[in-house]
């Protein structure tokens, strides 16, 4: 049997880019993409990414450059998925709701060759393309992406998406073998943090991306021809990698730039959504609609979620609308969902609270998944399987990342004796299915963003007058979780304290920060409780933390503005600026 040789009939590279050579011809006249009144089939998907594909290399696009976007959940964003990689670069999808500094310390870490950039983010992309200019940082060929279905005029740089998908060669064909590509070879840079200097890049192979979306397409059980709605950003973790998977079964992607709930039930009542993906933050967008947002849900539309443990008072509320939800936890670094709350059928037997506890939790691996444990790392001795002894919860298998850019030292953290570890502390039930008890690096799950305490805690350490600070989540009653400040204050002059107060502090972070990782709340103590060697006592202080109000933030208010309004034209720059000279390769 060894002399049975590995070839081109019996062996092919794993690669997610080839679900779309697949559906172009399997369902070549399915429609593949709906975003407003624009409207694509799976072959004509494949043709545009083709030609895109064609024209990136056109731009001396070589093997594993990075090509980053900043963009909502567009079409051009969708296809970019299939494109970049089949021209062989790597895909960074920015985080949107980054400010222009976190943007900037992205592109320089990831060395783009290309920035593209949708018409809306124009404003930020060209602050941060400016700071880079600042500290004569290599600068990215800029792209444009105006919108396909109310084009804008904006431009920032002499090129525009549309116009490159017009210049390609739709006719070329585009498929691993023929670029020699090895499966372990990048597919795409995900940035878990864009808020230190040093971010960290998490690089995915097309092998791990590959199996990662057959398992989720198995474990949540979808079926042929799924119509989903993108109300999960796809710059998190490529969308928990549905943007391939979405073609590998022949369905249809409803794209949306704003996630409000008069858009979430329009696109359910008009396009008959089956599936959907989305952060707890979704059920409260979806349950505060009002009246006249609202649509009767013939069909069940099934939820799969993450981010954040969905409070089973909420699975409560939004089943009876017309939604089933599965509850999955993942992470960037194991590209995207690791495991997945798999139903049993005798649970349908129990009262609905129950049911809502046990569809909490956060379930059994992914089929792809060699292995998953909750281990002491001293010992690395798997915990009982008694819900109640705590460990880190552990992984291994094709589906975890390649390791982070440009970081060994912090791969070479992440991955001991075999394992990838998680930072996240849970229990084993002895059903065998893992629950998350606390997070050890005191991480904030606030609206499906990661927020870290470490990092905001040391903006607030800045600020002159702050002695100490410690950061915990809080109960929000939209966010599900957001960040808490606990600072005690430095005297002044004249030895008083009472001169700082909390619109200072939240203003200065409002300077300093991204919007999502602004203290909700800041409270003030003469000083911050300790154990006896001096750490802080963050138990306490989340204790502290869970009975504090939140004043409702007049939730009607965080309805996105119109899309005529928020893509209204924009100044376009002429050729002298200094980012569109520098902009060029």
């Amino acid at each position: 049997m060894d002399m049975l040789e590995k070839c081109g009939a019996n062996y092919a590279p794993l690669s997610p880019i080839t679900f779309l050579n697949r559906a172009s011809k399997v369902y070549a006249n399915r429609t593949s993409v709906i975003y407003q009144g624009t409207c694509f089939t799976w072959r004509e998907t494949y043709q545009r990414c083709c030609a895109l594909a064609s024209s990136l290399l056109t731009l001396n696009i070589v093997k594993n450059d990075v090509v980053s976007v900043l963009a909502p959940n567009i079409p051009a964003l969708y296809e970019m998925h299939f494109a970049v990689p089949m021209a062989g670069a790597v895909l960074n999808t920015i985080n949107t709701r980054l400010d222009s500094k976190n943007i900037a310390a992205i592109l320089r870490h990831s060395e783009a060759k290309v920035f593209f950039v949708d018409c809306q983010f124009v404003s930020v992309a060209k602050e941060a393309l400016l700071l880079l200019v600042a500290e004569s940082s290599n600068i990215p060929l800029v792209i444009v992406i105006d919108d396909v279905d109310t084009p804008t005029g904006v431009r920032l740089g002499e090129l525009e998406y549309e116009e490159l998908v017009r210049k390609g060669n739709p006719s070329n064909v585009y498929l691993p073998s023929e670029q020699e590509l090895d499966e372990w070879d990048p597919i795409a840079l995900n940035y878990t943090s864009g808020t230190t200097s040093e971010p960290k890049g998490v690089v995915y192979s097309h092998r791990g991306a590959y199996l990662s979306t057959l398992s989720l397409l198995l474990g949540w059980e979808m079926g042929s021809e799924p119509v989903y709605l993108w109300t999960l950003p796809m710059f998190h973790c490529n969308g928990w990698t549905f943007t391939w998977g979405i073609a590998a079964r022949g369905g249809t992607n409803v794209c949306l730039r704003n996630t409000t709930a008069h858009d979430i039930y329009s696109n359910i009542s008009t396009h008959k959504v089956t599936h959907m993906c989305c952060a707890p933050i979704v059920f409260n967008i979806i349950l505060q609609a009002g009246p006249n947002e609202r649509r009767d849900i013939t069909t069940p539309v099934q939820i799969l979620t993450g981010g954040a443990p969905p409070p089973a008072a909420l699975l409560e509320k939004i089943e009876p609308l017309g939604f089933h939800v599965t509850h999955a936890y993942g992470l960037t670094e194991a590209t995207g969902p690791a495991l997945v709350c798999e139903w049993q059928t005798k649970w349908n037997q129990l009262p609905k609270d129950k049911q809502a506890k046990l569809k909490a939790r956060q379930g059994i691996s992914i089929l792809t998944l060699a292995d998953v444990d909750v281990k002491d790392l001293k010992t690395m001795a798997t915990v009982p399987y008694d819900g109640k002894t705590m460990g880190e919860i552990v992984l291994r298998g094709s589906s975890i990342m390649k390791g982070y850019f440009k970081d060994q030292k912090a791969t070479s953290k992440a991955f001991k004796d075999g394992w990838f570890l998680t930072g996240d502390v849970g229990v084993v039930h002895p059903d065998g299915y893992l629950e998350i008890k606390d997070r050890s690096k005191d991480v904030i799950i606030s609206g499906g963003e990661n927020i870290s305490s470490v990092e905001l805690e040391s903006v607030l350490y800045k600020h002159p007058r702050v002695l100490e600070a410690a950061v915990v989540a809080m109960p929000h009653p939209r966010w599900g979780e957001s960040p808490c400040a606990f600072i005690s204050i430095r005297k002044n002059s004249s030895g008083k304290t009472q001169d700082v107060t909390e619109a200072e502090i939240i203003s200065y972070c409002r300077k300093n920060l991204p919007r999502f990782m602004i203290p909700k709340k800041v409270e003030f103590l003469p000083e911050l409780p300790k154990n006896a060697t001096g750490k802080i006592l963050k138990n306490e202080l989340r204790a502290k933390a869970n009975d504090l109000v939140i004043v409702a933030e007049n939730l009607s208010n965080h309805k996105s503005t119109q899309v005529t309004a928020q893509l209204a034209p924009q100044p376009q720059y002429n050729n002298g600026e200094q980012i569109m000279a520098m902009s060029r390769l």
